[in-house]
């Protein structure tokens, strides 16, 4: 049988720059992607009625509130204490886009804040690619990233991202998505496990002190799945899988009540649970999604304990995340609202 026709469409215009909608599928997955910050915008599993993820159909919002909602986050996701590090010996200073003195998410030379380009697209898989020159945001070495999505039967989705450069930088990406496997208004009454019998505490400013703690006996301990509420406990923490880059892995597994699961697998050292306390999207209530974002350790260059993040050139770079999407209704998490 012959495959489908890739379908590749406008999804209106950001700073005057045409954005591209793909539309993949494979099995009983679907999946819709942006060309603006390589967002991850619908993820539909057949059998299920509603989007697995939080998207819009709007490219407003993703200028605005869901800046970060399914984006592909970099050069240097999560956090960065004093908005400055040393690389190969040379202070240099980001963007304090959070609290004065934090850089989040790159600031606003991020590649969630970019217009990617369409590389290559197939019925099941398309390739998205960006350039960064140097100094962009403070981060140096002119850099260039890749993004492959791809979808395979039954229902995966696989993500490559590559990265090279000219000269040593900093780099740590994630994809920012937010996950509701029931559709419902919060995230309340998903279980979740967790492979990590480590987790970074922070201080009230979401940077990590730089301690390592065990799970074992505290809130963060999800190694066992359990349901989850929201606030009990907040999260917004770097759960570490492992002290390196690795094979791929599965690391995370989450299900709703309505027996909608997924599983991560991930090649990165660390996963970022974040709650969605404040992340709302126009129209809807707090919690509405977990945001797990595969990536090494949060402020890693002011951290000589945690895993590296410096890239120099002709060094290979390559991070890899599954997402395995299943239904079985007859699995119940808890009894329904």
């Amino acid at each position: 049988m012959q495959a489908a026709p890739t379908r590749v469409a406008p999804f209106g215009s950001a700073h005057g720059q045409t954005v591209q909608r793909i539309l993949l599928q494979a099995g009983d997955l679907t999946v819709a992607l942006l060309t603006w910050g390589a967002v991850l915008q619908s993820v539909r599993l057949a059998g299920v009625a509603h989007d697995l993820t939080l998207g819009s159909d709007r490219i407003d919002d993703y200028l605005g509130a869901m800046r970060h909602h399914g984006s592909v986050i970099g050069p240097v996701a999560n956090r960065i204490s004093g908005a400055q590090a040393r690389i190969a010996g040379r202070l240099h200073r980001f963007e304090a886009n959070q609290a004065g003195t934090i850089t989040l998410h790159g600031g606003d030379a991020g590649t969630h804040l970019k217009l990617w380009s369409l590389v290559a697209a197939t019925a099941d898989s398309a390739t998205l690619g960006l350039t960064l020159p140097d100094g962009d945001g403070g981060f140096p070495g002119n850099r260039t990233l890749a993004a492959r999505f791809e979808v395979a039967p039954p229902a995966t989705l696989r993500l490559t991202v590559t990265a090279t450069t000219d000269a040593a930088t900093l780099i740590n990406v994630a994809n920012h998505s937010y996950w509701n496997l029931d559709g419902s208004a919060d995230w309340s009454g998903h279980a979740l496990r967790i492979a990590a019998d480590r987790y970074l505490p922070t201080t009230p400013d979401f940077t990590p002190t730089g301690e390592i703690f065990p799970t074992e006996g505290t809130p963060h301990d999800f190694r066992t799945a359990r349901e989850i509420t929201p606030g009990a406990p907040p999260l917004d923490h770097c759960f570490c899988l492992s002290d390196a880059r690795r094979p791929l892995t599965p690391v995370l597994w989450l299900t709703g009540r309505g027996g909608t699961s997924l599983t991560l697998a991930t090649t990165e050292p660390g996963v970022q649970v974040y709650d969605g306390r404040a992340a709302l999207r126009p129209g809807h209530g707090p919690y509405e999604g977990l945001a797990i974002e595969a990536q090494f350790w949060p402020d890693a260059p002011n951290h000589p304990a945690f895993p590296a993040i410096t890239l120099t050139p002709g060094t290979p770079w390559e991070q890899v995340t599954e997402w395995h999407f299943a239904h079985n209704p007859r699995v119940q998490t808890a009894p329904p609202a």
